[in-house]
């Protein structure tokens, strides 16, 4: 079964998308635009509490990503449930995001920069090259995966891809109207704001947006790398 969506936001991550993209997403959805997040991990280790299990942990970051996505209005959070840390770029992954791209069949998708250089989280690097690797060609092409075709799941073709956290920037969206949202949606996530060495994210993450905006005529960016699909 097929369900809309404009806009399908891949994290490895919860917190990924809203620290990434949640100005852009706020945005989108009050302009009517259908988004859909796809949460590959719960973020079971993402913590220095050595209270905290993984096990303990994991269906409270999935709250605290429900709550995020509800606050920017997101339509629906689906939770992948792959091992935090333990992603790997594998034939049986690649097919599980095709799955959803095929499911979704979004127009723009987001996801976290494949190519961003040095200490950047391995799951995110390898979250980007699967997800790009997804969309083209294996999600587009109708001899990919003639089992899904099978169940209902056509090919698709994704037009946009957005990567946060690129190095490669070529993309700034003006979020000033929506940076509100962004740290609302951001405050949800309570056991990794807690974790912040530099206190409450609103002052630092303003800093980070101005200096995305630098050379724009509005104050406040989330910046990308963007590609346009190939047909």
């Amino acid at each position: 079964m097929t369900v809309q969506a404009d806009v399908l936001v891949i994290a490895a991550h919860p917190d990924d998308s809203e620290f990434g993209a949640a100005g852009t997403v706020a945005q989108w959805v009050q302009a009517g635009r259908r988004v859909t997040y796809v949460v590959c991990t719960s973020g079971e280790k993402g913590t220095s509490d050595p209270s905290l299990t993984p096990e303990l942990l994991a269906p409270i970051r999935e709250e605290e990503q429900r709550a995020a996505a509800r606050t920017l209005g997101v339509q629906e959070v689906v939770f992948l449930r792959r091992p935090d840390q333990g992603i790997e770029d594998t034939a049986e992954f690649r097919k599980l995001i095709v799955r959803m791209i095929r499911t979704y069949r979004p127009k723009i998708v987001m996801t976290s920069d494949p190519y961003r250089r040095y200490i950047w989280h391995r799951d995110h690097r390898i979250i980007g090259q699967v997800v790009l690797d997804a969309v083209f060609p294996f999600a587009r092409d109708h001899l990919a995966y003639p089992d899904l075709i099978a169940e209902g799941l056509a090919p698709h073709k994704v037009q946009e891809l957005y990567f946060w956290g690129a190095e490669d920037i070529n993309r700034r969206s003006d979020i000033t109207a929506t940076f509100d949202l962004k740290i609302a949606a951001l405050r949800c996530h309570k056991t990794q704001v807690r974790e912040f060495k530099r206190g409450d994210p609103e002052e630092w993450l303003r800093q980070r947006c101005r200096e995305m905006a630098a050379g724009e005529s509005f104050g406040l960016a989330e910046a990308f790398h963007y590609v346009e699909a190939p047909p």
